[in-house]
């Protein structure tokens, strides 16, 4: 599986266009993505035949939400699902930097029938009984990750192969900092079959198709 993030309805064609699996549809980049508008959701969706998952994060300022913020997550997934989108990606943690199973929940009973991404909040969490606690939601599909944030992606191949001896049913996605230089040895060493990218297929911030083809290329011929 090969996702890439997309901010556009252009970025989105060149993706699908490129071979990639699967796209991760947000807004504001720079800000480590956020919630797309309903405009932008309704024609990515449309635009293109491979699956959209879209970001459902309100802010930049943390990963952890009050109850109102919550409750406006809820609408936007439902939103998401009655659009088309294949699945969502959410992340949502206490102030002391664990998962908050709660809050997780009412997100997820809103998720019926879309898969689920917990994003890279998990990456500022114990990231291994992390991945135990989410184990237990069979709504979560998939997990993105760096392995932590103590060092580079590249660095973490321990932790990483940890945590897809824990995920259970659950895909661990490999993102933040995977490269076209790096990717192959990171596969090999973790076994990993799952990976994202975003900057490592862009030029000048946007997607560029002939980089989105020379990764997946390098990717499907190595493994």
């Amino acid at each position: 599986m090969i996702e890439i993030i997309a901010t556009t309805v252009k970025d989105a064609l060149e993706i699908e266009a490129g071979g990639a699996n699967r796209v991760e549809l947000v807004s504001v980049l720079e800000e480590g993505g956020l919630t797309p508008s309903h405009k932008v959701m309704s024609e990515v969706i449309n635009a293109v035949d491979i699956p959209v998952n879209v970001m459902i994060r309100p802010h930049a300022d943390s990963f952890v939400y009050t109850n109102d913020e919550i409750a406006f997550m809820r609408k936007e997934i439902e939103t998401a699902r009655m659009l088309g989108a294949n699945g969502v990606v959410l992340g949502v943690l206490t102030e002391n930097n664990t998962i908050d199973t709660k809050k997780l929940e009412k997100l997820l009973s809103a998720c019926c029938g879309l898969e689920v991404t917990f994003h890279r909040a998990i990456d500022e969490t114990d990231v291994v009984a992390s991945v135990k606690q989410l184990a237990v939601y069979k709504e979560i599909t998939n997990i993105l990750t760096s392995g932590g944030l103590t060092a580079p992606l590249s660095e973490n191949v321990e932790i990483i192969n940890n945590m897809i001896a824990s995920a259970a049913h659950i895909n661990i996605l490999l993102g933040g900092g995977l490269t076209k230089e790096n990717v192959i040895s990171v596969a090999r060493k973790t076994k990993a079959m799952n990976f994202h990218f975003g900057s490592a297929v862009q030029t000048e911030g946007n997607v560029v198709k002939e980089k989105v083809e020379v990764l997946v290329n390098k990717i499907q011929n190595a493994l």
